[in-house]
């Protein structure tokens, strides 16, 4: 590929250089002729119109040698006339039919074209026009004698000769100056292509490395051109693509624990209700209240996997963006209040002390009343679950920069730092065979996240091992439309 565009660039600039001489070339020609063509004919109605050369040439012309003394007089003017007696010369015609009398052109003879000025001269007009469509330039001009007895003209041509020597001389130094803008061209074109691509390579490079699996290649380019510029997005690219892939081995690695952890939160329940209910079946004489526990064992493993069922089903309608939540203006004081009333004799059987404290006459919020309540229960729940006997657990509320907030305190077991941040990851359990043994499915605080987020608010946890557990639920007051 950078052959191919080393070779295009080079041909290109080649192109160019061509095109620009072929275009200096025609205007170089072109303002050549035109100049040449322009001065003679200056020159030549300047010469005829001065009194002093037509006079004498009248006079001349009356003589009884007259062509003679003609031929003289334009000898002398042919200075100013330009006859070089090469490219340019003089004739002395008949004015009547045209016929060469005298001419300085000896090798040519006595035989010249009759040309349009010609024609004009002989009606008794000057004939000084122009003609671009000659390969010659001429002028004729009538000569009477003072008495009107004699008739001359006197016709002077140049046949183009120096201009075209001039043209070959410029197509000449143009072709030289291809030729060496060639040079120059081949080595600007190398010094560019070097330039430009080397970047582009580096970014094939990186592009094979990257369908190779590697994004760690980047690409280095210090210029603030678009080179430069398209660089530094194609290294963006590859640090954004290879941060994508990193989190999608992350998501799989969670969704294959999330799957895992699934089977085995069913399969334990599953396999207390296939064993307890074999054991009802196998033995016919079973005791009735060994029977009645066994059914009761039964019943609460169902209800334990139809409440794994249900989170599940809650959490796939958070992430589907299906789970719709029933908004409005409702009182937090209440609600806390009533998930206080709910636990406060859950409390007192594990001898454990209950304070709540709020802030006088919280303003109410917007937002899912009965979600709010579940996320508080949760909390509250937890905390009566990992307080031991005889603990302490703290409830208290206030309002302050457009929020409220609910704060529960406890002095439980606590939660050691590495578990801190994966304690809203699905099915994560700090105390595993605690969180089984009180019917703890490792769901309820990713939940609650779900449920606040959803809201615009926020839940923190400050824990310490071994001293007790902070969860604060912060809302804003205007909620969710």
């Amino acid at each position: 590929m950078s052959r191919s565009l080393r070779v295009k660039l080079v041909f290109i600039i080649l192109l160019i250089v061509v095109l620009l001489m072929i275009v200096v070339l025609a205007f170089l020609i072109r303002g050549v002729q035109s100049y040449y063509t322009a001065q003679f004919y200056t020159q030549m109605e300047s010469v005829f119109t001065q009194t002093e050369l037509l006079n004498e040439l009248r006079i001349a012309a009356g003589d009884s040698s007259a062509v003679t003394r003609m031929d003289e007089v334009l000898s002398v003017f042919s200075g100013r006339l330009g006859i070089d007696n090469n490219t340019r010369h003089f004739y002395i015609l008949d004015g009547s039919t045209g016929e060469v009398l005298k001419s300085s052109n000896t090798d040519k003879g006595m035989i010249i074209e009759i040309t349009p000025n010609i024609l004009t001269a002989i009606m008794g007009t000057n004939a000084l026009k122009r003609s671009s469509k000659t390969n010659y330039m001429d002028v004729a001009v009538p000569i009477i004698s003072e008495s009107n007895e004699s008739k001359y003209v006197v016709y002077i041509i140049d046949n183009k000769q120096t201009v075209q020597s001039l043209n070959a001389e410029i197509f000449s130094l143009i072709l030289q100056a291809v030729l060496i803008g060639f040079v120059i061209s081949i080595a600007i074109s190398l010094i560019i292509s070097k330039t430009l691509l080397s970047p582009i390579q580096g970014m094939t490079t990186a592009a094979e490395a990257m369908a190779d699996g590697d994004f760690s290649r980047k690409i280095s380019v210090e210029s603030e051109d678009e080179i430069g510029i398209l660089a530094k997005t194609f290294n963006d690219m590859a640090t954004q693509i290879e941060t994508m892939l990193e989190e999608l081995k992350k998501a799989e690695m969670l969704r294959r624990e999330f799957v895992a952890n699934v089977s085995h939160e069913l399969r334990t329940p599953l396999t207390s209700i296939r064993t307890y209910a074999e054991t009802i079946s196998d033995n016919k004489e079973i005791p009735q209240d060994m029977e009645a526990e066994f059914l009761h064992v039964i019943i609460n493993e169902s209800d334990r996997m139809a409440k794994i069922v249900q989170d599940l089903l809650e959490l796939s309608r958070f992430d589907s963006g299906t789970s719709v939540l029933s908004v409005g203006r409702f009182s937090i004081e209440r609600s806390v209040r009533d998930v206080y009333a709910a636990i406060v004799l859950e409390a007192k059987r594990h001898n454990q002390e209950l304070n709540l404290e709020l802030e006088w006459k919280l303003p109410s919020i917007r937002g899912d009343r009965a979600r709010i309540e579940q996320v508080l229960m949760n909390i509250m729940s937890n905390a009566l679950k990992y307080t031991p006997d005889g603990g302490k657990i703290d409830i208290y509320s206030g309002s302050s920069d457009g929020n409220v907030w609910v704060r529960i305190e406890d002095t439980g077991i606590g939660i050691p730092e590495e578990d801190l941040t994966r304690v809203f990851d699905r099915f994560y359990r700090v105390d595993k065979a605690r969180s089984r043994e009180s019917g703890g499915t490792g769901l309820g605080l990713s939940i609650a996240k779900e449920i606040i987020t959803k809201h615009g608010g926020e839940i923190k946890i400050d824990s310490t091992r071994g001293a007790g557990t902070s969860v604060t639920v912060t809302l804003p007051i205007e909620g969710v439309e």
